[in-house]
């Protein structure tokens, strides 16, 4: 009997894993009804704007393992990406206007006028659906979970483990109010939140709080938690009106050059947008599905923000480029755009920025 060495099985888990996160299989069958939205077909969902990529676990394997491709040392430089822990007297005791704070990856802490919104927490150690394989948080936890304020609403762009952790919404509890794309919300009921604190929603679809107006829209991702539920769910990006202020969040998506026209048109623009800018490399096997720094800044124009947060960097392994190239990247695309100073910045892990009114980007807070 052929045995096979712990650590190689692991690594082979863990690239499963990892594809589960960043790549997809076979396209659903493109079924036109007339009746349904073009982006709906009987077996789940689809992209409006790409044929879906044939990429395979296999394919990833061969590009991972036996290509050219060249793999940052990403826990190796991890000291290189910028770290402080949350002030938990300023979030605590938030100021008048909006607070942003950055957990890591694509976990925001955002308050304004007493309301306190949390965009795909993951506070695992792992995006894996295992606590010992999978990609592992190369940065600390800038907080103790436990100390974070009251969570009102959570905000869910779609199942990936990097986005969607179970032991996370676990943790949060029947709490928050959790807005999902079409088909998550059994999931969350199966993992004990109660049906009346889930609301799940199609693209284009509106819901209303007593203190926020939001809406989903669409993004260019895809959707898996295992082998045989590719496409099965929704994912979406987020528009979100309070306090008098909009926020977009993007959640995890590649570019068109059609959807996020549409969402700057039918929005008017957005005070906030919140933009991936990391998981782009190599392009060959990423650029459907993941934006790199200068798609990002088009995604910016295209939904018309006046300040942006690049997000998707620095936390865990997921691509090839190294934890900083993101950041580097996108400052020189700032410059090649001519984007004035701050309209779309990147944040420290930890770090909190406060916009006072009317709309002024008022300091960085530091420890």
């Amino acid at each position: 009997m052929i045995q096979i060495p712990f650590t190689i099985l692991r690594g082979l888990i863990g690239s499963f894993f990892l594809l589960l996160i960043l790549s997809c299989a076979a396209a659903n069958p493109l079924l036109i009804d007339p009746d349904r939205p073009a982006h709906h077909t009987d077996e789940g969902f689809k992209n409006l704007y790409i044929e879906t990529p044939d990429k395979t676990f296999f394919s990833y394997m061969k590009m991972r393992y036996l290509s050219d491709v060249k793999w940052a040392d990403h826990e190796g430089e991890s000291d290189h990406v910028p770290f402080q822990l949350l002030n938990l007297d300023t979030i605590l005791n938030p100021s008048q206007g909006v607070q942003v704070s950055w957990l890591g990856h694509s976990t925001f802490l955002i308050q304004l006028d007493g309301v306190t919104i949390l965009t795909d927490p993951v506070f695992s150690n792992r995006a894996s659906p295992f606590t010992f394989v999978g990609p592992k948080r190369y940065v600390p936890h800038v907080v103790d979970y436990a100390n974070l304020p009251k969570i009102d609403y959570v905000i869910i762009s779609h199942n990936h483990y990097d986005h969607l952790d179970i032991e996370t919404i676990r943790h949060l509890g029947n709490d928050p109010i959790y807005f999902v794309p079409l088909k998550l919300a059994q999931w969350f009921k199966d993992n004990g939140i109660a049906p009346d604190r889930v609301r799940e929603m199609d693209w284009w679809d509106k819901a209303e709080e007593p203190d926020l107006k939001i809406q989903a829209m669409p993004s260019q991702h895809w959707s898996a938690r295992g082998l045989s539920d590719r496409y099965e769910s929704l994912w979406a990006s987020w528009y979100v009106q309070l306090g008098g202020r909009s926020l977009w969040f993007a959640g995890d998506t590649g570019y068109n050059d059609r959807q996020f026209k549409e969402i700057g048109d039918m929005t008017g623009g957005v005070d906030f947008a919140f933009i991936p800018i990391g998981g782009y490399l190599p392009r060959s096997f990423m650029a459907d599905f993941h934006i790199n720094p200068e798609e990002a800044v088009k995604i910016h124009r295209d939904v018309k923000a006046s300040v942006s947060f690049g997000m998707h960097w620095g936390t865990f392994p997921l691509t090839a480029e190294a934890p900083m190239a993101p950041v580097l990247e996108l400052a020189k695309q700032v410059k090649a755009y001519e984007l004035d100073e701050g309209e779309f910045m990147t944040l420290d892990l930890g770090e909190t920025v406060q916009f006072t009114p009317p709309m002024i980007y008022s300091q960085r807070l530091l420890m």
